[in-house]
C-alpha cells in the first residue's frame, strides 16, 4: 500500500485572482457604461482628450478581456489545476509574481490607453514596454503551471489541463508574433508587417485571442466546475478529446473571416471562411458534452442559481459559436460587418460565456474557501435573472440596430441612387437602439454589484483558509495495460501533449500566413503609390492617438453601394506603406479612405472643432485640444528612420530634413485656412494641420493614375 503524503491547496493566490476579477468587472463594465452612454449623448465626451469616445473603447475592450475575465481565469486555474494534480502550485513565489505584475499591466493600460498611447492594434493596443512585460509575466505564469503539472501526483491530466495547456502555447505564439515591432521611443512603434499582411497577423491574432483567451480556459473552467457544481461526471470522455482537438486544430485557420470582401487575397478569405463553418461541429459537441452533464439533474438546475449560471454561459457559448461561422459566411457578412451586429454577437460572448461563467465560479468557489455557504441564494437568483435579462437588452437592438445600418447603406431609390446618401441619417436612426442597449448594459451591472454585495456578506459570514489540507499517494510509474485508449498514453505526457498541441495550432497559421510574407503576387504594387510625407506621418500617428479607427474604416469594398456612396473600391497595394493598417471594424461614422481632397481644409478644421458645425446631429465629440495644442515635431526624424529600417522607401536625405519638408507643406495648409476665414495664432504649428494633411492624402494616390470615382 502506497504511503500518503499530506501537502496543502494554495487558496491565497485564488483569492486575490478572485478579488481583482470582480473589481476590474466593476471598472471596465462601467467604462462600457460610458461610451455606450456616449453614443445617446455626446456631451458627455466633455471635450477631453482622455474622456472621448475613441480613446475610452480600447481601455473597456482591454478591461473587461484581461482585467475581468483574464483575472478570473487565473482564479479558476490556480483553484482547479492543484486539485485535479493533487499537488500544491510550483511556486508560492511565482504565483504572486503572477498576480502583482499583471495587476501592474493592467493599471499600465488604464494609464497609457486614455492618454492615447496605443499600437491601434485590436485586443492589442498596448506598446511594446508593455507588450514585453506581458510576455514576461506569461512565461512566469507558464513556469508555475508546467512546473505543477510535472510534480504532480495524478498520472492522468483531467479534460480541464488539455485545454489550459493549449491556451498557454497559443497564445505565446500569437502575442510574439503580432507584436513584433520597431521602437521609436518609449510609447511609440511601428509593426513589421505593413497594410494586408499586418491586417492578416492582426486578424489572426484578434479572432484566435478571442479562441484561445476567451474561450479555451474557460471550456477548461466549464469541464472543471460545471461537474463539480452538479456532482456528476463529465457526459462524455471522448467527446471530450474529440471537441478539444478538433477545436484548436479548426479555430486557428478562422482569422480571415473578420477581413471579408476586403483587400486580402481570395485565397486567404476563402480558407477562413471554410475552417469558420467547420468550427461548428467541435464548439457545438464542447456545448453538448457541458448541458449534457446535467442530464437527470435538471430538477436541481431550477433550483440551484449557480448552475443556472453555468447553463446561460455554456448556451451563450452555443449562441456565439453558431453566429461567428455564419457571419464568415460572405452573403451573410455583407450583411453584418462594420454594423452593430458585430457588437451584439461579440457581448453574447463577454456577458453570456465569460460573465455568466465567471459569476457562476465566484458564487461556487467563494463559500468553499472560507468555509461556510453563500450568504443569499436570494439574491443570487436575483443577480441571474438581471444578468440574464441584461444580456437579453443588451444583444437584441444591437442585431436590430446592425439590421437597420446594413439595409439603409444599401438602398437604393427607382432612379438608381442612393436613398441615404447622407451618412449621418444611418447614424441618428439607430440612436434609439442605442439608448436601449445603455438600459440592458445597466440591468446587468446593477446584477454585479448584487454579487458584490453577496459575496462579501459571505467571505464575513466564513473563515478564511490561505492553505487546505490535503492528502494524496505519491505519483507512481504507470503501466500500460491491455485496452488503455492511445490519448491515455498522451494524457500522461505532459511534455508531449504540448508539443502536440502547440503543432496543432502551428500548422493553420504557417499555411496562411507564410505565402502572404514570401509570395509578392498577393499584393500587387502600384507605381502610383508613394510613402507619407513627414506632416501626414505625424497627423496618422494623431489619428491613431484619438482613436478613430474605432468608429471611422478605410476599407471600400466591392459594393455598388459602398463605391457610389464612397468611391473606387480599395486596393491592396495601396496600403504598403500602412503600419498599422487602419481597416477598422465598425462604421459609426463613413468610411474615409477616399475622403482626400472631398472637402475643402477648412471643413475638417470645423469639423474637428465643432462636428455639429458640419453635420447637424452629429455624435462625434468635438477635438478642441488639437486647434490648442502645438505639433510635437521632436519624434519627426526618429520615426521616418524607424520607417526607412522597416523597408519604406524614403529618400536618403529625407529623414534628417524632415521637419523643414513638415514646416512647408504645414504653412500651405495653414494659408489655405486663413483663406477660409481661419484664424488661430501659430496655425501651422498646431496638431490639427498634421490631421488634416493626413486626411486630405487618404485614397488620392490612385487618382494619379487616372482612376476615379463617380461619387468622389
Amino acid at each position: 500500500m502506497s504511503k500518503v503524503e499530506q501537502f496543502s491547496y494554495d487558496n491565497s493566490i485564488v483569492r486575490k485572482f478572485a478579488i481583482a476579477s470582480v473589481v476590474f468587472g466593476i471598472i471596465g463594465m462601467l467604462v462600457g457604461l460610458t461610451i455606450a452612454l456616449q453614443l445617446v449623448f455626446p456631451a458627455l465626451n466633455f471635450e477631453l482628450p482622455w474622456t472621448t469616445y475613441g480613446r475610452l473603447r480600447p481601455l473597456h475592450t482591454n478591461a473587461v478581456i484581461f482585467a475581468f475575465v483574464g483575472n478570473g481565469i487565473f482564479m479558476g486555474v490556480y483553484y482547479s489545476l492543484q486539485r485535479l494534480l493533487k499537488a500544491p502550485m510550483y511556486s508560492k513565489l511565482l504565483s504572486n509574481i503572477h498576480f502583482w505584475g499583471w495587476q501592474a499591466i493592467i493599471l499600465a493600460a488604464a494609464i497609457t490607453l486614455p492618454l492615447g498611447i496605443t499600437s491601434a492594434h485590436e485586443y492589442a493596443e498596448l506598446e511594446w514596454p508593455i507588450d514585453i512585460a506581458i510576455a514576461l509575466i506569461w512565461v512566469v505564469f507558464g513556469i508555475n503551471m508546467f512546473g505543477t503539472i510535472l510534480k504532480r501526483r495524478e498520472n492522468h491530466m483531467y479534460v480541464a489541463i488539455w485545454f489550459y495547456i493549449a491556451t498557454w502555447v497559443t497564445v505565446t505564439m500569437l502575442h510574439i508574433f503580432n507584436n513584433l515591432e520597431l521602437p521609436v521611443s518609449m510609447f511609440k512603434s511601428y509593426p513589421v508587417f505593413a497594410g494586408v499582411q499586418d491586417a492578416l497577423v492582426q486578424w489572426w491574432y484578434g479572432h484566435n485571442a478571442v479562441a484561445f483567451f476567451l474561450t479555451t480556459p474557460y471550456l477548461g473552467l466549464m469541464y472543471y466546475f460545471l461537474p463539480k457544481a452538479a456532482n456528476r461526471p463529465v457526459f462524455s470522455y471522448r467527446l471530450s478529446i474529440i471537441h478539444f482537438w478538433a477545436l484548436i486544430f479548426i479555430y486557428i485557420w478562422a482569422g480571415p473571416h473578420h477581413l471579408l470582401y476586403t483587400s486580402l487575397p481570395d485565397w486567404a478569405q476563402s480558407l477562413g471562411m471554410v475552417f469558420s463553418l467547420m468550427l461548428i461541429a467541435p464548439s457545438w459537441g464542447g456545448m453538448l458534452n457541458g448541458l449534457l452533464t446535467l442530464r437527470g439533474a435538471w430538477d436541481r438546475v431550477r433550483n440551484d442559481p449557480i448552475l443556472k449560471f453555468m447553463v446561460v454561459a455554456v448556451t451563450a457559448y452555443g449562441m456565439s459559436t453558431f453566429e461567428g461561422p455564419m457571419m464568415s459566411i460572405k452573403a451573410f457578412n455583407a450583411i453584418t460587418h462594420y454594423t452593430d451586429w458585430t457588437i451584439g454577437h461579440v457581448h453574447i460572448g463577454a456577458l453570456g460565456w465569460n460573465g455568466m461563467l465567471t459569476f457562476g465560479v465566484l458564487y461556487w468557489l467563494i463559500p468553499r474557501i472560507y468555509n461556510t455557504k453563500l450568504y443569499s441564494v436570494k439574491l443570487a437568483n436575483t443577480h441571474f435573472w438581471l444578468g440574464t435579462l441584461g444580456i437579453i437588452f443588451y444583444a437584441v437592438p444591437l442585431y436590430w440596430a446592425g439590421v437597420t445600418q446594413q439595409l439603409m447603406w444599401k438602398q437604393f431609390t427607382p432612379d438608381g441612387f442612393l436613398q441615404y446618401g447622407n451618412f449621418l441619417e444611418t447614424v441618428t436612426q439607430i440612436i434609439p437602439m442605442y439608448a436601449v442597449r445603455v438600459l440592458g448594459g445597466t440591468i446587468y451591472f446593477v446584477g454585479l454589484l448584487l454579487m458584490v454585495y453577496n459575496l462579501a456578506k459571505t467571505m464575513g459570514s466564513g473563515v478564511f483558509q490561505p492553505s487546505e489540507l490535503a492528502e494524496a499517494p505519491p505519483r507512481t510509474v504507470h503501466v500500460a495495460h491491455a485496452g488503455e485508449s492511445w490519448h491515455r498514453w498522451f494524457e500522461r505526457r505532459a511534455v508531449l501533449f504540448s508539443i502536440l498541441a502547440l503543432v496543432a495550432v502551428v500548422i493553420g497559421g504557417l499555411i496562411e500566413i507564410l505565402p502572404m510574407m514570401w509570395v509578392d503576387s498577393n499584393v500587387p504594387k502600384i507605381e502610383t503609390v508613394k510613402p507619407y510625407t513627414a506632416l501626414e506621418l505625424q497627423g496618422r500617428d494623431i489619428y491613431i492617438r484619438e482613436g478613430c479607427l474605432g468608429c471611422h474604416s478605410q476599407m471600400i469594398r466591392p459594393f455598388r453601394s459602398e463605391t457610389e456612396r464612397y468611391g473606387e473600391f480599395s486596393k491592396s497595394g495601396e496600403y504598403i506603406y500602412d503600419r498599422p493598417f487602419l481597416w477598422g471594424s465598425k462604421r459609426t461614422g463613413p468610411d474615409l479612405h477616399r475622403v482626400g481632397g472631398k472637402y475643402p481644409d477648412s471643413w475638417h478644421f470645423n469639423h474637428m472643432l465643432d462636428p455639429t458645425s458640419m453635420s447637424p446631429g452629429s455624435i462625434m465629440p468635438a477635438y478642441p485640444w488639437l486647434i490648442e495644442d502645438d505639433l510635437d515635431v521632436s519624434s519627426t526624424e526618429a520615426k521616418i528612420n524607424a520607417l526607412i529600417t522597416l523597408g519604406t522607401p524614403y529618400e536618403e536625405t529625407y529623414a534628417r530634413n524632415a521637419n523643414n519638408y513638415l514646416e512647408k507643406q504645414a504653412q500651405d495648409i495653414a494659408a489655405n485656412l486663413r483663406r477660409d476665414g481661419v484664424e488661430v495664432e501659430g496655425l501651422e504649428k498646431k496638431e490639427i494641420v498634421a490631421l488634416i494633411a493626413y486626411l486630405q492624402r487618404l485614397g488620392t494616390d490612385i487618382k494619379k493614375q487616372g482612376v476615379t470615382s463617380a461619387s468622389n
